[in-house]
């Protein structure tokens, strides 16, 4: 496998971290030019464009969206029929997540000026969300959790889940994992038209204040155009790691934590940060060697070769210099005290720290969230959390007495602006001091 080496000693360094990088996020014309048809098409036939849709791409033949509802009960059957130690580890993933989450519930506060006046805010949950998850072989029932439960922990009364079922094939583990998680409906579609049928409603679908949830082209292309109307999480990119190793960890282990992005697709990046260039030949080493036992070997190795890359840096402090322009997805920091070296790390999605810490422990059950921004947006944006689910109002209610102060300066500035009926506004209120 020919995987990229290149220093930063390199007189083109720069130039080469940004080939290795760059990734064309633009839509696909085509892409999207289906998708418009499909929201379009939804949004005015309803029930009767999702079911077309439905049994057009995943070759059902459903007459109607009451047929493709799975009830509470078939949920909980799902559930039931787990083998023990899969129910038990769905179980422990769920709990650590929600006892993670719980955490950052927002709360609303005021206070009281000393003419009366009060201000704060008033933190409240969304009404109803949606839900998206990939179906048919792929199952994700780790999404279901990481999307579902901060939902529920922020206080979202609704929660609809949509899941493709191609050929009618409807998996057991994602059902279960609804049912651990609290999914109020769930809807046996998928696609743009399960994107549509959320943010503008159907007969039978309600409405949905958030879609969150991961899927192909077609379902981010369309979470694109209905935001606006509906609120999203993010339209995420392909899965990223970066690893940080002074040279100590055992070389397998780094590789196989390289692995476990690379076998998500092609497109997937892994990249390796060290100051220790024969610790970079060990895990050249492991890669070749390990990579011809792994069920996805072909997806790695392309991902590897096309998007992944074995970077040596001067020290460690370049590493963490090199990473905030990166602000990857997911971060591990592979040395000695990462806990101190953490407060060099001003963007990631999540900083997994020490060698026992591997990116994988955090997708299943370490309990933050793995709904991460990708594609350097970690410059800007933070994991899904509560935070997502509630929103906050302003509270306002001037005293009589304070009206008199903030009156006379919302007036200057109002007429200052050129805008006379504010000014008014605030005047009316205005005691007469002639």
């Amino acid at each position: 496998m020919e995987i990229r080496r290149f220093s930063t000693t390199d007189s083109n360094f720069d130039e080469q971290l940004k080939q290795l990088l760059a990734f064309e996020t633009a839509q696909d014309d085509s892409v999207d030019e289906v998708v418009a048809k499909i929201l379009k098409d939804v949004k005015h036939r309803g029930d009767a464009a999702v079911i077309e849709y439905t049994n057009r791409f995943d070759k059902t033949s459903a007459t109607s969206l009451v047929e493709l509802e799975v009830s509470q009960d078939e949920l909980q059957a799902a559930l039931t029929a787990l083998p023990v130690d899969q129910r038990k580890a769905l179980q422990s993933a769920a709990d650590r997540v929600r006892i993670y989450h719980e955490k950052q519930l927002m709360a609303s506060w005021s206070y009281t000026e000393a003419d009366g006046t009060l201000l704060g805010q008033q933190v409240t949950a969304l009404d109803r969300v949606g839900l998206y998850v990939p179906g048919g072989k792929a199952a994700y029932p780790s999404s279901v959790l990481m999307n579902a439960i901060p939902a529920k922990v922020a206080g979202v009364k609704e929660l609809i889940m949509v899941v493709p079922t191609p050929n009618g094939e409807r998996n057991q583990l994602v059902f279960a994992a609804a049912a651990i998680a609290g999914v109020n409906r769930v809807f046996c579609i998928g696609g743009a038209q399960a994107v549509g049928a959320l943010a503008y409603g159907t007969a039978t679908v309600p409405q949905v204040d958030k879609i969150v949830g991961p899927g192909n082209a077609y379902v981010a292309a369309a979470k694109r155009r209905v935001f606006g109307v509906v609120g999203i999480d993010m339209v995420a990119g392909p899965s990223e790691i970066l690893v940080i190793c002074d040279g100590k960890t055992n070389p397998d282990w780094v590789a196989m934590d390289l692995f476990s992005q690379a076998e998500h697709d092609e497109l997937a990046q892994a990249i390796l940060l060290s100051p220790d260039a024969d610790f970079l030949n060990r895990v050249s080493d492991s890669i070749e060697r390990l990579v011809a036992e792994m069920p996805r070997k072909d997806i790695i190795t392309k991902s590897l070769t096309d998007r992944g890359a074995l970077i040596h840096v001067r020290d460690l402090d370049e590493a963490a210099a090199i990473s905030n322009y990166i602000a990857p997805e997911h971060l591990e920091l592979s040395i000695d005290d990462p806990l101190a070296f953490s407060q060099k790390i001003k963007h990631a999605g999540a900083i997994f720290m020490g060698r026992d810490t591997c990116e994988a422990l955090g997708d299943y059950c370490a309990g933050p969230n793995h709904v991460l921004p990708t594609s350097r947006t970690a410059r800007f944006s933070s994991p899904l959390g509560v935070y997502d689910f509630q929103k906050r109002s302003s509270l306002i209610m001037v005293s009589s007495s304070g009206a008199q102060v903030l009156g006379k300066v919302a007036a200057t500035l109002a007429y200052g602006e050129g805008l006379q009926a504010h000014a008014r506004s605030a005047e009316y209120r205005l005691k007469n001091t002639a």
